[in-house]
């Protein structure tokens, strides 16, 4: 399993708006590549110098290789209207995360 990780800045004048496009319309279009499995969604919960509000964007993968298609065939179509809508309100970098282990707890009730 593999995770690729968007941490975002975004100004707190456009926070609102931005989170109903992600949450309407840009997690939606990266699931619909079909490259990714799931995706979460994460305030930092951190107070930033620069102002804003922190988040990071988790999309599951199955490995290295369908991240690499993402980025040939999707990352740059999927990545303008953001850019287009949000333009200089929001600071982005992204990581690449290899799962060496994923354990889950079922609570029995």
């Amino acid at each position: 399993m593999y995770i690729y990780n968007v941490t975002i800045n975004i100004d707190e004048s456009v926070e609102e708006d931005w989170l109903r496009w992600m949450q309407e319309k840009h997690i939606p279009e990266m699931l619909d590549t079909g490259k990714f499995t799931e995706a979460k969604m994460c305030q930092v919960m951190v107070e930033e110098d620069m102002g804003g509000v922190t988040y990071s964007i988790q999309y599951t993968t199955e490995n290295k290789e369908t991240l690499e298609r993402y980025y040939e065939e999707d990352a740059g179509r999927l990545r303008q209207e953001g850019l287009q809508l949000f333009a200089d309100k929001f600071v982005a970098f992204r990581t690449e995360l290899d799962v060496v282990h994923h354990t889950r707890n079922f609570i029995k009730s």
